[in-house]
């Protein structure tokens, strides 16, 4: 029986991302479930999950009746379950390092996740700019994801954090989006991984899909207004 993940809406959803661009790039097979971001009490979404989680939250992974939620969780199975797919980097220092930083991508760069929610489809630089200027928090963030992903590529040599593609630049696609739409600036070496992490096929996938979605949600959009036929970006924020 096929691995299932269950994902939500590919244009809001980050942390569904991350297993979702590991799984692929690693050939790792599944199907498929998406389901529309939906809160309300009763909704299908929350019946979807719930038939198989109890938390109501996407990722979840479900291997033949087994559920795995939280995506840093259903990272470590699949490290166990195809132990020969690389999903952590093989020397140890290099292993313990990719799962700190996961670790602190999981429970950190809370401006920068608050402030600046992923939203592919959209262009948000001018919205970016000005959180730049007014959110010592969000600079902050930045400023440490630079020094973690320019002393991890010059640990490993690169192209990705620790040398080949691993569950740690899977954990930080969502970030490179969030880089992207909103034109936050970073320093040369880290910019540089921003554009090897987006052309990555998984990637490119996955934000061709969001951006085909046109499913405008309107609590996931703190900075557009997607009452009329195209979303624009809201006068004041």
């Amino acid at each position: 029986m096929a691995l299932k993940l269950l994902i939500g809406n590919k244009n809001y959803s980050s942390w569904s991302m991350r297993p979702w661009v590991l799984m692929k790039t690693l050939d790792i097979p599944f199907e498929e479930q998406a389901l529309r971001f939906d809160f309300s009490p009763g909704s299908a979404f929350y019946q979807a999950v719930r038939a198989v989680a109890p938390t109501g939250k996407v990722p979840v992974l479900v291997d033949n009746g087994l559920a795995v939620w939280d995506s840093l969780a259903i990272v470590e199975y699949l490290a166990e379950r195809f132990a020969e797919r690389g999903v952590w980097p093989v020397e140890q220092a290099l292993r313990a390092r990719a799962r700190t930083v996961c670790a602190e991508m999981h429970s950190g760069f809370n401006a920068l996740r608050s402030l600046c929610p992923m939203n592919i489809d959209a262009d948000l630089a001018p919205v970016g700019h000005v959180l730049l200027e007014r959110e010592a928090g969000l600079r902050s963030d930045l400023d440490r994801l630079a020094q973690l992903w320019t002393d991890a590529l010059q640990s490993s040599g690169g192209p990705f954090l620790f040398g080949g593609f691993s569950a740690a630049d899977a954990f930080f696609a969502p970030v490179v989006m969030r880089v992207t739409r909103y034109g936050l600036s970073l320093p040369a070496g880290a910019q540089a991984y921003v554009k090897r992490l987006e052309a990555v096929p998984a990637v490119q996938a996955w934000t061709a899909a969001a951006v085909a979605e046109k499913d405008f949600l309107d609590f996931e959009e703190p900075y557009r207004d997607v009452s009329g036929p195209v979303p624009v970006i809201k006068t004041a924020f």
